[in-house]
C-alpha cells in the first residue's frame, strides 16, 4: 500500500513538473511574421518611440533634452514583486541591443522573450504592446538603430524567490496576457476614436498604470484606466475615465492641450512620474494626441480604483 502511495505521489509530481514545462514554454512569432511588412522608417518610428514612452524607463534616471536618446537604462521601477531595472537598450553591441535581428525585437515587444528564448519580467510592459502592430514594431527598431551606443549595462533585478524563476512568468502570461482591444468600441465610433483606443491600449500602455491590478500583478480590466495605488505603494495613479473623481469635467481639449503642454484645466501643471510621460506625449503629432483625447472620453466611466482614504 505504502509503495503504491509513493508511486502515485511520483506520478502525480512528475506529472505536474511536465505540464509546468509545456505550460510555461515561451511561445516566440512564427518566422514569417515580419515578412510582408513595408519597409522599415526611421521617420515613423521615432512616433512609435515617443507614444510608447521608452525614453521613460530607458533613459538615465533625470535624464532631460537630448539625453533622453542615450538609452543606458537604470531607472528602478520598485513593486510588491521586488525591484526591476530598466535595462540598456542603446545600439551598443555587447551592454545594449547592438547585436539584435528585428525578430529578436519583435518577440521581446510583442512575445516578452528575450533573444535567448527566456520570458520577460511583466514590469516591461509588453502586454500593452502585444496589441502594437508589427510594422510599428519595425518602425521603432529602425528608429533605435539610429541612435547612440552607449556603454555600460544598467544593472541587475532585485528579486527573491520564487520570483526569479523567469519560467513561471509563461503561466502569467496564460492568465493574464492577451492582445485583444481592451474596449470594445461601437460601431459609429470615430476614426480618432479607434486610433486613440490603439495609442492607449497599445503602446502608450496607459493601463500599467492607471489601471488597478489582483494579487498576482495582473490587471483588473474591469476596472480599466480607474486609478490604482501606485507600483511604489505610496501615492496613487489618478482615474482617467469620466467617473466621478476621474477627468469627468475635462473636455476632449482640455485632455489634448495637457498631453501638449503639461497643464490642467484647473491651471495645475503635471508631476510626478507623469511628467516624463507628458514630455512624451508633447512630441506627438497633433491629431494623436486628439485621438486619444477623443477615445479616453469614451471609456466606460468607472469609480476610483483606490481607497479613497489614499
Amino acid at each position: 500500500m505504502k509503495k503504491t502511495l509513493l508511486a502515485s505521489a511520483f506520478v502525480i509530481i512528475v506529472g505536474g513538473g511536465a505540464a509546468f514545462w509545456i505550460l510555461s514554454a515561451p511561445t516566440p512569432l512564427e518566422a514569417g511574421a515580419l515578412g510582408a511588412l513595408e519597409v522599415p522608417s526611421a521617420e515613423r518610428g521615432e512616433q512609435v518611440f515617443w507614444a510608447g514612452g521608452c525614453a521613460s524607463c530607458h533613459a538615465r534616471p533625470g535624464a532631460d533634452g537630448d539625453a533622453r536618446l542615450e538609452l543606458a537604462g537604470g531607472v528602478e521601477l520598485k513593486s510588491d514583486f521586488g525591484t526591476f531595472v530598466a535595462p540598456n537598450i542603446s545600439t551598443h553591441s555587447e551592454d545594449g541591443i547592438g547585436n539584435w535581428s528585428e525578430m529578436d525585437f519583435a518577440n521581446a515587444m510583442l512575445r516578452g522573450i528575450s533573444p535567448d528564448g527566456e520570458h520577460y519580467y511583466p514590469a516591461f510592459p509588453y502586454p500593452s504592446y502585444a496589441r502594437m502592430t508589427a510594422q510599428d514594431v519595425s518602425d521603432l527598431f529602425a528608429f533605435l538603430k539610429t541612435l547612440p551606443e552607449v556603454e555600460g549595462q544598467a544593472g541587475e533585478h532585485q528579486l527573491s524567490f520564487p520570483f526569479t524563476m523567469r519560467r513561471g512568468v509563461g503561466l502569467w502570461k496564460l492568465a493574464f496576457m492577451h492582445d485583444e482591444p481592451v474596449v470594445p468600441l461601437t460601431t459609429d465610433a470615430s476614426e480618432a476614436e479607434k486610433r486613440g483606443r490603439y495609442l492607449v491600449e497599445g503602446p502608450g500602455h496607459c493601463g500599467e498604470c492607471h489601471t488597478p491590478r489582483n494579487f498576482a500583478g495582473g490587471q483588473l480590466y474591469d476596472q480599466w484606466l480607474a486609478g490604482a495605488v501606485s507600483a511604489e505603494g505610496e501615492g496613487i495613479v489618478p482615474n482617467i475615465t469620466s467617473g466621478e473623481g476621474g477627468i469627468d469635467s475635462w473636455s476632449t481639449g482640455d485632455i489634448a492641450y495637457y498631453l501638449e503642454s503639461g497643464f490642467t484645466p484647473e491651471f495645475d501643471s503635471v508631476g510626478g512620474a507623469m511628467v516624463s510621460v507628458q514630455k512624451n506625449m508633447a512630441h506627438l503629432a497633433k491629431e494623436d494626441r486628439e485621438a486619444i483625447a477623443a477615445y479616453l472620453k469614451s471609456v466606460p466611466a468607472r469609480a476610483n480604483g483606490y481607497p479613497s482614504s489614499r
